[in-house]
């Protein structure tokens, strides 16, 4: 990521590494290798990677008894202990009580944990070779812990490493060592956080990742629309273009490096390409319609889009290394909204070819198209999720709106959220949280807000952003 008043800070080509620490309590070691090269945010505006010791240990499972089945209903939140990371002097300390601070939040809001409050904690001199006196976090009724420690490198980086614990089986789950930037270590926080999630629930975690959305301010009658960029916690939150022109529907690329867009440009709807790395913006091509609508191909080669042209709205298709253009629906009705599944193998788009807005398949190439979406009301926006298993949609019914999810086939639909508004569902990395946008009341003064539910339909809360939003769009993981 980029400042537009800075210039770019380009992460290293290096093959990065994870120190995955020794269980205290077993010899077991076993090598393993991890991705090459990892885009890295440097405070609010920079990109920079993570540099991990060379060494990879990897400790073999512990028998712990501690986990989250996340596919039932309404879940108890898991109490779980996350100790302020230990450190030599006062300005790692601060560093290691912020990165407890973020592990901490992450795990809170996913609704899933219940950090317990620091006052009750028992014993606060852990030592990372040591294993902590687990009945002192029994008696807190601490199912889990979490300890770390930041450690300031002699060349200016910072080395934090943790250890997650099953306090009732007495076994260590899991521990790493990261070394970074010290500026880097809100990331590092968040891969903590995605490290945890994903041990005790066994799906993997969606916080080591972004949010681009349409910041809106401004009078009812002249709303100011830009396209802004955040962590998901909402933290390094910028402004990627200067509300000059009204823009919609932004999209990550699948190397979360690029957004894809329409803006209002001259007054005409146009879809615009945003490099995030070198804070490019490209039209994507010339049309004799309004092009609307856009979304990356999961390879990150092809564009879909809307085109509308003489009176009809069809879907296409744009591969960005030849530009040129498929069309893959004739129809006079209005086809729109498409989304690709996660293997580029189908779409989903919405269409009222059939008299009335519905949600339909179809294969990658436009053929064998079929309608999934036979409920109540009219469909709109489907979006395909990360892991292929459902399709989510916004639901316009009785003068209100629904936020819903079905199979690809159409059976399994569920109703998640409903308001006078909700719209534009955007799926986290995982497949299992969504982004929205809400508006609670109508009339000019309605103000529309980011909101986050559970895939369960439970765990629904405000995403806090510096004024209103719209239109979310969830980055896939950054790592």
């Amino acid at each position: 990521m980029r400042c537009k008043h800075m210039a770019p800070l380009r992460p290293p080509r290096r093959e990065p590494a994870i120190h995955s620490l020794p269980s205290i309590l077993e010899d077991d070691e076993l090598m393993r290798m991890i991705s090459p090269t990892k885009f890295f945010l440097r405070g609010m505006l920079a990109a920079l990677a993570v540099v991990a010791t060379a060494a990879v240990l990897a400790v073999a499972p512990a028998r712990a008894e501690v986990r989250i089945d996340i596919t039932r209903g309404n879940v108890e939140p898991m109490p779980i202990a996350v100790v302020p990371f230990g450190a030599a002097d006062a300005q790692a300390a601060q560093l290691g009580r912020d990165v407890a601070q973020v592990v901490a939040a992450d795990l809170e809001r996913s609704g899933l944990f219940r950090p317990l409050d620091q006052a009750a904690f028992i014993q606060r001199d852990l030592q990372m070779n040591a294993p902590p006196r687990f009945m002192d976090w029994r008696s807190i009724a601490a199912q889990a812990l979490v300890h770390g420690v930041v450690e300031p490198q002699p060349d200016g980086r910072v080395r934090i490493s943790y250890r997650l614990w099953d306090v009732f089986a007495e076994a260590q789950m899991t521990g790493q060592a990261y070394t970074t930037q010290v500026d880097n270590w809100r990331r590092i926080a968040h891969i903590i956080a995605d490290d945890i999630y994903e041990r005790i629930t066994g799906e993997s975690g969606y916080f080591d990742s972004r949010v681009v959305y349409v910041a809106e301010s401004g009078p009812a009658t002249n709303r100011r629309k830009r396209l802004a960029i955040m962590d998901q916690d909402g933290a390094n939150h910028r402004y990627l273009t200067d509300g000059s022109t009204l823009v919609l529907t932004p999209r990550f690329s699948p190397t979360s490096q690029e957004i894809t867009f329409m803006s209002y440009s001259n007054g005409v709807p146009r879809v615009f390409l945003y490099n995030i790395d070198t804070r490019r913006q490209e039209l994507l091509g010339e049309f004799p319609g309004m092009t609307f609508a856009p979304r990356f191909s999961p390879d990150g080669n092809k564009v879909i889009l809307s085109m509308a042209k003489d009176g009809n709205t069809d879907i296409f298709e744009m591969d960005l290394r030849t530009r040129r253009i498929t069309r893959l629906t004739n129809h006079p009705a209005i086809d729109t909204s498409p989304s690709y599944s996660p293997d580029g193998k189908q779409i989903t788009f919405n269409s009222d070819r059939g008299g009335a807005q519905q949600i339909y398949v179809m294969d990658a190439d436009g053929g064998n198209v079929r309608r999934i979406s036979f409920g109540d009301g009219r469909y709109a926006t489907p979006v395909w999720s990360p892991r292929g298993d459902l399709i989510a949609f916004t639901k316009m019914k009785g003068g209100r709106f629904y936020i819903g999810v079905m199979r690809p086939d159409g059976q399994g639909e569920r109703q998640l959220a409903t308001d006078y508004l909700v719209e534009g569902p955007t799926w986290a990395p995982n497949g299992r949280v969504l982004q929205f946008f809400r508006q609670s009341h109508g009339g000019g003064n309605a103000a529309p807000k980011l909101y986050s539910i559970d895939l369960t339909g439970n765990n629904e809360r405000l995403v806090v952003t510096p004024g209103d939003g719209s239109d979310p769009a969830w980055s896939p993981l950054l790592q």
